[in-house]
């Protein structure tokens, strides 16, 4: 044991991309290939060992330490280099969280419907993990396009025509993202001669003049990507109908999906062109504060004309995305860390209201979720109840988590210039978000058509996946203190990136140089690191 935890704790930064990835490549081989129930158990398994690593990882880097981990101790810049942090330990526990929830509904039966679930599952969690973990630009394109090709299977995942429709306006704009990702590198190591973020962190910061124009033009393709991965107006068109269309399960997943592309928002624009960036300073601000408003009052009036709860819901994805940015682009670290709080409540109910909006589709008959009058639901009370929380939670009404996010953001933000524009705009959603889930709520309940009730009930693991998400609403309320503690500890440390270069370069910036023309100019270079 005196030599297994030391062991354990050393490698403990890569374990949550290794464990999706081992339970994965296990479920494609027999017996477990042909072994639903095993597949089930060790999909449900994997995730929960996943949050126990991620809590770990939140306790280990509580000092507000990085953790780095090089992958056969070549050290950095010139090895892959995972980097753990608060923020990144706090989005791997969210991952966990929401998977949980999801596959829990899936296990009830909606896994059955096409090939590979759980193993593509697994693969989704993997890339999700890694692009949290990664210290590494080129492996955070290589992590986007691991979740990517598992997400294209999985959103096709059960015989759909609409669906298959949706799948390919999604693959085809992600395979567009992807070759603006690779140019943005490839300018970007031209340039800068290097990928490992800390080590660009050092390089913009003495960038020869001749070269900002191009470092500027890399960065803003990276800023094109990660709009499109966050569905960031006029990027956002993609969303509504991908998420509306995917199975239950499938669409709570992918609510983390946007926040990964306003993580890596967050990790390379105040790392890498923060505000030590010299020319490029603050690159991101200009351009996300006009077009994140612009989201979240495009995404407001969406959800206000939605046909379906689902559409209804993937709007206000949109809301979410648009008022997290929005904040984020303020620059401010109250801020950020109020936008952090709100990230956790919109993340988890909307992914509870996907599955809560499949429940009541299967209950109503034909008008499924659309917003028409249909048959009474064999259990209206108990869905009822759940619809109420996700809808005062969404609308930002105490006592719910999402009153929370919205009132640190506006206590937050009170101080700073941008107030002007976003309070309105916040305030204007929240009471479009009121009149929308307003409108759905009484159609779904209180419009009956015919006396014939449905017999469809929702099983036990379907209401324990919902209920896994939706009591995030309450929690996050009775627990506000500390998690407004521990997301204020997050932004001090994103707002600081000399922290970050001085960790993964203890030796100085000097010596780093010095050690890179000894490494390249030794004959024995590339033997050993």
């Amino acid at each position: 044991m005196s030599v297994a935890w030391p062991l354990f704790h050393a490698h403990l930064p890569i374990l949550p991309i290794l464990l999706p990835l081992l339970a994965g490549l296990l479920m494609l081989f027999p017996p477990l290939s042909k072994a639903l129930t095993a597949q089930r158990l060790l999909g449900l398994a994997s995730i929960l060992l996943q949050g126990l690593l991620a809590v770990l990882l939140l306790l280990q880097t509580a000092d507000g330490q990085l953790r780095l981990y090089a992958l056969g101790q070549w050290p950095a810049p010139f090895g892959i280099m995972l980097m753990v942090d608060q923020l990144g330990a706090l989005m791997l526990l969210l991952t966990a969280v929401l998977a949980l929830g999801a596959l829990l509904y899936a296990c009830a039966g909606s896994d059955v419907q096409g090939s590979f679930f759980h193993p593509l599952f697994q693969l989704q969690l993997l890339g999700i993990n890694g692009a949290f973990l990664t210290g590494d630009l080129f492996n955070l394109f290589v992590f986007f396009e691991v979740l990517l090709m598992a997400s294209y299977s999985l959103l096709m995942h059960g015989e759909n025509r609409q669906r298959t429709r949706a799948a390919l306006h999604y693959v085809i704009l992600n395979l567009v993202g992807s070759s603006i990702f690779l140019i943005a590198l490839g300018t970007l190591y031209g340039t800068l001669g290097t990928l490992n973020m800390a080590d660009m962190a050092v390089q913009v910061k003495h960038l020869d003049p001749t070269l900002v124009p191009l470092v500027k033009a890399g960065a803003l393709m990276l800023l094109i990507v990660f709009a499109l991965k966050a569905a960031m107006l006029p990027l956002h068109f993609w969303l509504a109908r991908t998420y509306a269309e995917a199975s239950p399960a499938v669409a709570a997943l992918f609510c983390i999906m946007t926040k990964v592309g306003i993580y890596a928002i967050l990790r390379v624009y105040s790392l890498i062109f923060g505000d030590q960036a010299g020319p490029l300073a603050d690159l991101a601000a200009v351009w996300l504060w006009p077009l994140a408003l612009l989201t979240l009052i495009i995404g407001a009036i969406s959800a206000l004309t939605s046909s379906s709860l689902r559409k209804l819901n993937a709007n206000l994805i949109i809301v979410s995305v648009g008022t997290l940015l929005a904040v984020v682009a303020l620059n401010d670290r109250q801020a950020t860390a109020a936008a952090l709080v709100y990230l956790i409540h919109s993340t988890l109910i909307t992914a509870g209201v996907f599955l809560l909006a499949a429940m009541i589709a299967e209950q109503r008959g034909r008008s499924a979720d659309h917003l028409v009058a249909g048959r009474p639901m064999a259990q209206p009370l108990l869905l009822g109840v759940g619809f109420v929380v996700a809808a005062l939670a969404l609308i930002g009404m105490p006592p719910f988590s999402g009153f929370i996010g919205k009132l640190m953001m506006l206590q937050a933000t009170a101080g700073l210039e941008g107030k002007v524009w976003l309070w309105p705009c916040l305030l204007l959603s929240s009471l479009i978000i009121l009149v929308a889930m307003s409108r759905a709520g009484t159609t779904l309940f209180w419009r009956i058509n015919g006396e014939h009730r449905s017999t469809s009930k929702s099983g036990v693991l379907q209401l324990a996946g919902v209920s896994v998400l939706l009591l995030a609403a309450p929690l996050i309320t009775f627990f506000a203190a500390d998690l407004s503690q521990l997301t204020s500890q997050i932004s001090e440390q994103l707002y600081q990136p000399q922290r970050y270069i001085d960790q993964v370069f203890p030796m100085g910036e000097k010596q780093l140089d010095a050690a890179a023309e000894q490494l390249t100019s030794s004959p024995a270079a590339g033997a050993t690191p």
